[in-house]
């Protein structure tokens, strides 16, 4: 099972959310594919700094796509619940776990609030297929997924990206994962200390 925890690579997911309200107008429509989500924290950690950048009511207007290959068909159910082992979320802010969990169990399991759990919606999904999950993204983050790819299979799957996000649209990916050398003409990097990718309209 994949593990990882909550508010991991907070610097870069508030850098991206930053980037990508700096071009919206309050009250538009968000809309966001987490690609390679693992258990959630990832997609529900930018859901959270989402939701503390623009506020109750424009939150309503954002929609959050996450999926993963989920070989052994765990995520599903774990990201639908949206409950998790308090050990999960010991690296995340206080004030924001207190705003966004509640206690579920005895057994220090919390559950997400559901206004962020239901602005989430889980689909199993192989990237290697190039067929899209969703159109006319505003934001896709696919991080801690390339690094488990070939050089091309790289390439075809940044190609598919830059097809669906909208005009202007964003993409994050690890900080340690380069975009190819064939794909850099698709993307300026935005932001100098976090791989933060604005689409190039060719």
């Amino acid at each position: 099972m994949a593990f990882t925890f909550f508010f991991r690579d907070r610097h870069t997911l508030e850098q991206l959310a930053d980037e990508l309200i700096k071009n919206k107008q309050e009250g538009d429509s968000i809309k966001v594919w987490d690609a390679g989500c693992a258990m959630g924290p990832e997609p529900y950690t930018f859901a959270m700094i989402l939701r503390e950048k623009i506020g109750k009511y424009w939150y309503k207007s954002v929609q959050i796509s996450a999926s993963d290959i989920d070989e052994n068909n765990h995520f599903h159910k774990i990201i639908v619940d949206a409950i998790y082992q308090k050990s999960e979320l010991e690296r995340m802010p206080a004030d924001i776990f207190e705003k966004y969990f509640s206690k579920y169990d005895d057994n220090n399991n919390y559950l997400i609030v559901d206004e962020i759990k239901k602005s989430l919606k889980f689909t199993k999904h192989d990237l290697l297929t190039l067929k899209p999950l969703e159109k006319a993204c505003d934001v896709i983050i696919c991080k801690n997924v390339l690094l488990h790819f070939t050089q091309q299979q790289r390439i075809d799957v940044i190609k598919m990206y830059h097809s669906v996000l909208k005009r202007g649209g964003l993409l994050t990916t690890e900080q340690t994962q380069p975009l190819p050398a064939e794909v850099t003409h698709l993307f300026e990097k935005v932001v100098p200390n976090a791989n933060v990718f604005r689409k190039v309209d060719l």
